[in-house]
């Protein structure tokens, strides 16, 4: 019921804003994140947490698995009661278990059998930086937040990596903050032969963001980056406010992925190639639900039927980028690792 409720609160807040310009109070940030503490983590393999979660089973043992993935969770601090900060702390209680109830739940567990999940708390930026014309305010903590998720990612790699291979996934403003950690710590360096994959959902991501990292191509194709933004069939984006128009242009280098086919083409790939989805019950799983199909810069789906969608309005599907393909996403992330492994073993290394 609460992961319900804040879908439903997502889906409106995307298809109409209702905070108002000037919310914000000056900013109290806060101290900076102790990242050897695991009270600091969403989602961390010494502890149990909601990214252990299977749909259906039982809770997953990660001490065994070979890789790991590095989870940069989406926005949840969208202006609930008290929430008029630019910046969220991680001490809110009521915020981080809406985080772990949601995109820790629905969203990193689906990497739970590809390796091991670290999901690191940061102050995240309100969803309002994303639309405010307070463009210095919202670059400040959109800045504060990558801080956090670097500090968290140095501190993994020093403590916890010891040469692992590594998945990077993120989701929304994690794929804002995903972008330039994969810019500074992989592209062109060292630690670039430890990328398993990156999953880099819900936000545009293009292939002049990446020197020397590919698109996926391919449902085994390793080193490279899948990403898709999730609307219904037949949208076409049109903001009439111009600074959003300027913000979400169509961009014709835009990395799409199909979930459903692991390409980057054209083709339309029908619901049935479609493993299951996870809607409002985690345990729920929903066979056959959308199809897919890469159009310019989004990926298209026709929009599924279930109790209740007929009160959906809305034809940006971007809450359900992951959701959709759950299956999918999952069964691929176990096979990418497979074959980077595979790969290490005939040369070698």
């Amino acid at each position: 019921m609460k992961y319900l409720n804040f879908l439903i609160l997502m889906l409106l807040v995307i298809s109409c804003r209702v905070l108002p310009q000037g919310l914000f109070a000056d900013q109290k940030q806060g101290n900076a994140p102790d990242y050897s503490l695991l009270e600091n983590w969403a989602a961390h393999p010494d502890k149990s947490d909601a990214a252990d979660s299977i749909p259906g089973q039982l809770s997953v043992n990660e001490a065994d698995l070979p890789a790991d993935v590095f989870f940069i969770y989406p926005t949840t601090y969208i202006g609930k009661k008290g929430e008029n900060q630019w910046n969220a702390s991680i001490d809110d209680v009521s915020l981080n278990a809406r985080t772990d109830e949601t995109a820790i739940l629905f969203q990193a567990s689906l990497f739970n059998q590809a390796g091991r999940v670290f999901a690191p708390r940061y102050r995240q930026a309100h969803y309002e930086a994303y639309f405010t014309r307070d463009e210095l305010s919202a670059k400040q903590a959109f800045q504060l937040a990558y801080q956090d998720v670097e500090a968290a990612f140095q501190y993994y790699l020093e403590h916890w990596n010891d040469g692992r291979p590594i998945i990077i996934a993120s989701h929304s403003q994690g794929t804002t903050h995903a972008i330039p950690l994969i810019q500074k710590y992989f592209d062109g360096t060292d630690l670039q032969h430890q990328l398993v994959a990156a999953y880099l959902v819900g936000m545009p991501v293009t292939r002049d963001d990446f020197k020397s990292i590919p698109p996926c191509t391919s449902p085994d194709q390793t080193g490279c980056v899948c990403s898709w933004r999730t609307f219904q069939t037949g949208y076409v984006a049109h903001f009439k406010h111009p600074y959003l128009a300027t913000r979400f242009a169509p961009r014709p280098k835009t990395i799409v992925t199909n979930p459903l086919s692991w390409k980057t083409d054209t083709l339309y790939v029908p619901r049935q190639n479609n493993q299951g989805s996870l809607l409002f019950k985690f345990n729920e799983v929903v066979p056959d639900l959308v199809d897919a199909q890469v159009v310019r810069d989004m990926l298209w789906v026709t929009k599924p039927r279930f109790r209740g969608s007929i009160f959906i309005r809305t034809r940006n599907y971007h809450v359900a980028d992951y959701n959709f393909f759950y299956f999918n996403v999952r069964a691929n992330a176990v096979d990418r690792v497979q074959a980077f492994l595979n790969a290490k073993l005939s040369t070698g290394n």
